[in-house]
């Protein structure tokens, strides 16, 4: 078996199926396409879904494709486990071939075998493989077709085994396409073995035998009942890890220890800990933890680039969260290893340069991608400072938490160093009771938050004398697990509706014309059932064999118009919009004012108006997106848009806010174009690498492209693949006016905009500001906006001066009704306790009294409370000689209790919230009760 990198791994795969009549396709995004069941591209089909759902159809009946995917987050959560196993992986590339109802399981079989086996392609001795067959389960029969074809390749009947509908029963989700699957296992050999020196059957070590192809032969497609009916089409999808592949074509048995690894691995040491880290780490099996660390880091530099690159932003939401998480869990395992300062940044041009050959667009995104981890990572490294002083705090509360439990009364020792009181009185705890206890949910709180690595605070706990609860850290994560799960709740993709699925493709005219004549009826859905006749009043979708409607797609609406009789006098239906169930297939929203039959004839027209106004915003966006570019840079990306009549919208890649002399450049620039009346030149039919590669045209986020592109040339200024309408040269848009800018997520901006009559009318909205600024002017020299900003300047700052006059009147009624403390206070079993209602001040302003308040007692519980806006505040603070036998956290939470809420803090002040206005004074006078009971 000869030895094979990576990369000609991948080539190969591809070649073979090439010379089998495959369609060479290239990875799409990570960011999966319009579908909303999935949080990332996470295997090779994807972006065939909807060729295998009929929704979508494809010039080619065979692809290949090496998919890029990334499995982390939502069902595939096992982050935790990359860099400590063989085969765990975050990115992993999936080499596939796919038949769309061309060939089934006689070929699928026959071509895994010949390119596995064949000493011309892969070369794997056959007695190093296995294969599986599905035995038959939950009422579908066992695949004896695919038995019987395994063994017509010569695989010996003791290397076929069953499996059931776990293993080798394969769905898209709860619903969709699903089928029986064959699998096919190399064995790594003795050295691989779970147990070494134990030889288990194929069957029994996952470690030895290891899963490198999966043949689905997809056949059904499951409803929302779980009912299967069998495809229009059986198609096939199968899946080859590359880096499993490499291991055993590499003679590993390690996916790291291959070269899609060892380069990064090697950078990752070099990185963290300078030239002599690798000789360091010669003996992996003695640095196990170590050389894990380096494992993650590689394996996440990998994930972070290239989710980066397809324009995810790190952010606390979505897949902008799992991005976060794997980033700052490979930060951390820099810092474990030694690295003092940012680093992980610098893992990008390994990657880029290790990929850049399989994925040429990562070279574009280096910089971007490498700005945007920098910021991270700093973000990240002030995150942990702050973190390591709340564990620091944490710590503090677990000693006064134990001390309370025990009933012991700690010195005070107010006159030495925080850190050597909490020594001793640990010591105190641990001589006469038990060592405090580091909560186990606390703990996770600063991993989750802070970033905190478990194996800094179990070490830190340790190393002053405190118990880490492991137990409940654990029970903690498994929670959040579980939320995270269920946070990507994402949604179902069905097949398309028989109504929809058969059609032809609807023919477009849309582009040169806004009507089109005699069109014939082809379908009739009412409530998503295809109907032969509808009558007046009916809402149906109208399906014709030719249109001038322009349906909903690349972010545009669709057109809206109305429906004629074939005698063009009277109006059939109006149409409120156009949309595609099925790519190719545009179905017209329509409210029927006549009788219609599938077979009849009408003329549609377009709403004049409301396509003029939207093709101005569309040729306006490529206008503002090449602009963007301009001003900004060329890491600028688009992240999503919206183009309608009255306004268009557009989601950039960006690091910070555009400042406002950006975004008059930017408006200039645009209008200048448009005043320059630029011809919009629109080419049809251009194969897609000729528009990328010589006409240099931009693609747009989220849409998926055939083979032949229409491309929209601006001039020298924008060219992009677009399949939108478009003015028919700059000048019609008349002018844009950008009306703001601003965050939509970490690393997003969102800038929208107006043309035509719409900017006519924000200038119209302007000038009467301006006319009213006009009026405060005091000369006609100061211009209007410099006399409305200094107006409402002075105006503001009298308002500062006012409240500050408030809130000290306030605080001076507060103070004096409450000036003899001493007198007011009960006393309780020796201890004083003075409870007041403070209405008028806020909680910044009660924390003030309370500290006054506990100064002029000497020695007390001071309980204050609020009422304001249907909330009730409430601040406990209790004078430093009482805190080892009142602690105010506990006094605030039973006092809570009685307006219906709950709080907590530390022995000398704690703050509470509720919900009843109507108890804070009978909660008020159970103050003195309270103290007493916790007095004893």
């Amino acid at each position: 078996m000869q030895y094979r990198s990576g990369s000609d791994i991948r080539e190969t795969f591809l070649k073979f199926f090439e010379t089998k009549g495959h369609r060479r396709v290239h990875s799409s995004s990570l960011v999966p396409a319009n579908d909303p069941t999935l949080l990332f591209t996470n295997a090779g089909m994807n972006q065939f879904k909807d060729v295998f759902l009929g929704l979508e159809y494809r010039d080619y009946a065979r692809a290949t494709s090496s998919q890029k995917c990334v499995r982390a987050g939502g069902k595939h959560n096992d982050l935790e486990n990359v860099g400590f196993t063989r085969r765990h992986h975050t990115f992993f590339e999936m080499l596939g071939n796919f038949s769309f109802g061309d060939y089934f399981k006689k070929d699928a079989i026959a071509y895994a075998w010949e390119l596995v086996t064949s000493p011309e392609w892969f070369g794997i001795p056959k007695e190093k493989l296995y294969v599986t067959i599905f035995k038959g389960e939950n009422g579908v029969p066992r695949d004896e077709e695919a038995y019987e074809l395994w063994r017509a390749q010569g695989v010996p009947a003791e290397r076929i085994h069953e499996c059931g509908a776990k293993d080798n029963f394969w769905q898209m989700g709860d619903t969709g396409p699903c089928g029986p699957c064959s699998e096919i296992f190399y064995d790594m050999g003795m050295e691989a073995a779970e147990a070494p020196g134990v030889d288990k059957p194929f069957g029994e070590d996952e470690s030895r035998y290891v899963e490198i192809w999966n043949l689905v032969f997809m056949q059904f497609d499951r409803d929302a009942q779980g009912e299967l009916h069998l495809l229009p089409k059986p198609s096939i999808d199968t899946g080859m890890g590359l880096e499993r592949t490499a291991a055993a074509l590499q003679a590993k048995d390690n996916n790291f220890d291959t070269d899609l690894f060892t380069s990064l691995i090697d950078a990752a040491v070099a990185l963290v800990m300078g030239p002599s880290g690798k000789t360091e780490l010669a003996d992996s099996t003695a640095n196990a933890p170590v050389a894990a660390s380096f494992r993650v880091i590689a394996d996440h530099a990998r994930t972070a680039t290239f989710l980066i690159a397809d324009g995810v932003q790190p952010s606390n939401e979505g897949r902008g969260y799992v991005l976060r998480k794997i980033i700052r869990r490979a930060i951390r395992h820099g810092r474990i290893q030694g690295a003092k300062g940012p680093f992980f940044y610098c893992m990008v041009k390994h990657v880029v340069e290790l990929m850049k050959n399989a994925y040429p667009e990562l070279q574009d995104s280096r910089e971007r991608v490498q700005k945007t981890l920098f910021d991270e990572e700093e973000r990240f490294l002030r995150t942990v400072e702050l973190g390591s002083e709340k564990l620091e705090q944490e710590f503090s509360a677990a000693v006064e938490a134990a001390a309370t439990q025990s009933g012991i009364v700690l010195p005070k020792n107010d006159d030495i160093d925080p850190l050597v009181k909490r020594s001793l009185d640990i010591g105190v705890l641990q001589k006469y009771a038990k060592a405090p206890i580091f909560p186990g949910d606390r703990a996770f709180h600063l991993y989750e938050t802070y970033g905190l690595p478990l194996d800094f605070m179990v070490d830190a706990a340790r190393d002053v004398g405190i118990e880490f609860d492991l137990t409940g850290f654990e029970k903690a994560r498994a929670e959040e697990q579980a939320r995270a799960r269920a946070s990507w709740k994402g949604g179902t993709k069905q097949s398309a509706s028989p109504a929809f699925r058969d059609l032809p493709k609807t023919l477009f005219e849309g582009y040169r014309q806004l009507r089109s004549d005699g069109c014939e009826v082809l379908a009739i859905v009412k409530d998503g059932v295809g109907v032969p006749v509808a009558a007046p009043g009916d809402v149906v979708e109208l399906v014709l064999d030719h249109t001038s409607f322009y349906a909903d797609s690349g972010g545009q609406v669709g057109d809206t118009g109305w429906h004629y009789s074939d005698d063009h006098n009277s109006v059939v239906a109006d149409v409120s919009g156009c949309t595609k169930p099925v790519q190719g297939v545009f179905a017209h929203k329509a409210i029927l004012r006549q009788p219609l039959a599938i077979g009849d004839k009408v003329d549609t027209v377009v709403d004049a108006d409301y396509r003029s106004a939207t093709r101005r915003n569309h040729t306006g966006t490529h206008l503002l997106h090449a602009a963007l570019r301009e001003v900004l840079g060329t890491h600028v990306k688009q992240a999503g848009s919206l183009v309608d009549p009255t306004r268009l919208r557009f989601d950039f890649s960006h690091f910070t806010s555009v400042a406002d002399e950006e975004l008059q450049d930017i408006e200039d620039l645009i209008n200048k174009e448009v005043l320059n009346n630029i011809r919009v030149e629109t080419l049809e039919d251009v194969p897609i690498d000729v528009a990328i590669n010589e006409y240099h045209a931009m693609a747009l986020f989220g849409e998926k492209y055939g083979e032949k592109v229409r491309v929209v040339k601006i001039g020298d200024f924008s060219t992009e693949l677009c399949g939108g309408t478009h003015t028919g040269a700059t000048g019609e848009i008349g002018v844009v006016k950008l009306l703001g800018e601003g965050s939509i997520s970490s690393g997003v901006r969102r800038v929208e905009a107006v043309t035509g009559l719409g900017a006519l009318n924000e200038f119209r909205r302007d000038y009467e500001v301006a006319q009213l600024a006009a009026q405060l002017s005091p000369n006609a020299e100061t211009a209007p906006a410099e006399a409305l900003r200094s107006r409402l300047s002075a105006q503001e700052e009298e308002l500062k001066k006012l409240r500050r006059e408030l809130d000290q009147a306030r605080m001076k009624s507060a103070s004096a009704s409450v000036s003899n403390a001493g007198e007011q206070a009960v006393e309780v079993k020796g201890v004083k306790v003075l409870a007041q209602r403070v209405d008028a001040l806020d909680r910044g302003q009660m924390r003030t009294l309370v500290d006054n308040l506990r100064n002029k007692l000497g020695s007390g519980v001071v309980v204050l409370g609020s009422a304001q806006d249907g909330k009730v505040a409430l601040i406990v603070g209790v004078t430093k000689d009482l805190t080892g036998k009142v602690q105010a956290g506990k006094v605030v939470g039973e006092i809570a209790k009685l307006v219906g809420g709950s709080g907590g803090g530390r022995a000398d002040m704690a703050e509470a919230g509720g919900k009843d206005p109507s108890q804070l004074d009978a909660a008020l006078k159970r103050a003195a009760d309270v103290v007493s009971a916790l007095v004893g």
